[in-house]
This record gives C-alpha cells, sequence and structure tokens, in this order.
C-alpha cells in the first residue's frame, strides 16, 4: 500500500509533533531552584502591591502585573533598577545581588506564560 502523504509533509508533521511536545515539556517543567527562591522572594516582599503570579490583578492598582513587565520593559534591564531602587513610592528593598538573579529568574517564568 502506497502512503498518502508525501516526504515533505511527513517531516512536517514530525516538526510540528516535536515542536509541540517540546512546549508542553517546558510548560510541565520543574523550576529552578532560583525560581523557586524568587517567587518566594515575591511572595514575601512583593504580592501586597503586585499581582505576582501568571493571573489575577495587583492588590494596588497602580502596581504593575509581574506577568506584564516584560511588555513593558526587557526583564534583563530590571536587575540593575531592582538593586539600586525602583522609584519613592516603592518600599524601599536593599536586595542582595543573588536576590535581584532570583527575582530576575523568576520574572523569565512569567515571560513564557
Amino acid at each position: 500500500m502506497v502512503s498518502k502523504w508525501t516526504v515533505s509533509a511527513q517531516m512536517a508533521l514530525f516538526a510540528c509533533t516535536a515542536i509541540l511536545l517540546g512546549a508542553v515539556e517546558a510548560a510541565f517543567a520543574e523550576p529552578s531552584e532560583a525560581e523557586r527562591r524568587g517567587l518566594i522572594f515575591a511572595h514575601d516582599n512583593c504580592s501586597r502591591c503586585h499581582a505576582i503570579g501568571p493571573v489575577g490583578e495587583s492588590p494596588l492598582a497602580k502596581a504593575p502585573q509581574f506577568r506584564t513587565l516584560h511588555l513593558r520593559y526587557p526583564v534583563s534591564d530590571l536587575q540593575r533598577p531592582l538593586l539600586e531602587g525602583i522609584h519613592s513610592e516603592m518600599p524601599r528593598f536593599q536586595l542582595t545581588p543573588s536576590q535581584a538573579r532570583d527575582l530576575m529568574a523568576y520574572f523569565k517564568t512569567l515571560e513564557q506564560k
């Protein structure tokens, strides 16, 4: 019996399947230790004002939702302001470099959701 699928169609189907499997695997991947520490830091220090998760509104209306930060700024650009202070309306935090890296790792997980 001759296959109805051409070789190029079979290759395209294989490529689409591989991409979908990769996306599913990424969606269910365990967070790294840095991502977990960043989430804990955000929960303990930021959630009073900001929506820190992939859904929900910020308790303080003018506080941006963390899941939208990557739409406003490249997340990698946020590390320095996190270390130096964002703006006068925010409580002053003195993050260590490792805390800032952990928070950045958590922010990056929100870009993918």
